[in-house]
């Protein structure tokens, strides 16, 4: 009795991980204009909030490796592949029409940013390594495309 009502446990978590992972690949899907949003049946494109939701499947992806059933590791890698590729096919339509307003907003905030920074990382450029740059920014960057 025992052995039924693990398989049946076990066989419930799976649908609930995978209707999961599919509420989260909606959601990124809405974001990214692929969904017409439910108040304005319009689609709409929020990058920002989609990127979010894809790296969220790319972190459980990472957190649950080696612990899923194989159903439940193709549908998360299938999904979170559509989903990346959908974001850079969007995210290469979004620029041509929004990256003019968004170019001019910001270019002048990162040169003056930079006119300070100048004087700082001339002497902070020796204390710091090369390699322990690249690792964090390999740590705690992640792009889809342009």
């Amino acid at each position: 009795m025992p052995e039924v009502q693990k398989t049946t446990l076990s066989g419930e978590l799976s649908q609930r991980f995978i209707e999961f992972v599919m509420m989260h690949a909606q959601n990124a899907a809405l974001f990214l204009g692929q969904i017409p949003n439910p108040k304005t049946g319009e689609a709409e494109v929020n990058l920002d909030l989609a990127k979010m939701f894809i790296d969220q499947l790319a972190m459980i992806q990472e957190k649950t490796r080696g612990n899923l059933t194989n159903e439940e590791t193709t549908v998360l890698r299938n999904t979170l592949s559509n989903l990346q590729m959908a974001y850079v096919e969007a995210a290469g339509e979004k620029p041509e029409g929004a990256a003019q307003p968004e170019a001019p907003a910001a270019a002048p905030s990162p040169k003056p940013a930079e006119q300070p920074s100048q004087a700082k990382p001339e002497p902070s450029a020796p204390i710091s390594s090369t390699e322990s740059e690249t690792e964090s920014r390999k740590k705690f960057t992640k792009s889809y495309g342009p």
